[in-house]
């Protein structure tokens, strides 16, 4: 791991544990073992290096929670996939994010004060909103669902789900309720199909 890569993954760690507001340049170069001569060579600002570590924090995302779903054709088997990688490889992955998920952290922490931050955040929720209803509407539409399942709601309940579950392990790091929260998800979803 060259200084850069070192700087944004221990940036990434800072800013689930403490947000991006309480992370000081201070903290960083003391995480990352850097000068500021190091860190300014690669990054010009807090702002720019918040832009490094969200494309990274991306980037693991979609490693750790998209794995698999390509070999997958049935839709509602693809959000359950989902879920369960969301459960077992992201939100219990402590390396990288120690203080539960840094997407929810930052989301909490910057619309007020810093909205051009925030709302690079909140386009990843979008993004993942608009896949998890295409799914569902490639469910109903290959006649999966039950009669009169609304597509959209059941979205807005896994997302809200997917998001509460998250708050709930990063407060109290337990896998028992973890498992429980997603389960309860999941059995919901498939008590909508045929």
């Amino acid at each position: 791991m060259n200084l850069r890569e070192k700087i944004i993954h221990e940036t990434l760690r800072l800013f689930s544990l403490k947000g991006f507001s309480s992370t000081s340049i201070h903290d960083i170069l003391q995480a990352a073992g850097a000068s500021k001569g190091g860190l300014y060579n690669h990054f010009k600002s807090k702002d720019e290096l918040f832009f490094a570590v969200l494309d990274e924090s991306r980037k693991i995302w979609r490693e750790k929670n998209l794995d698999g779903l390509d070999g997958i054709d049935d839709p509602i088997e693809k959000i359950v996939r989902l879920l369960h990688n969301y459960k077992d490889r992201y939100l219990k992955d402590s390396d990288n994010f120690p203080g539960g998920c840094i997407f929810v952290s930052l989301a909490v922490e910057l619309p007020d004060h810093l909205p051009h931050l925030a709302g690079e955040v909140t386009a990843g929720f979008v993004r993942l909103k608009a896949m998890l209803n295409r799914l569902l509407d490639q469910a109903r539409e290959a006649g999966q669902l039950k009669e009169g399942v609304n597509t959209q709601a059941v979205t807005d309940m896994i997302f809200s789900g997917m998001l509460g579950t998250s708050v709930m392990y990063g407060m109290d790091k337990s896998p028992a309720n973890l498992d429980r929260n997603i389960g309860s998800i999941i059995e919901h979803l498939k008590g909508l199909t045929r």
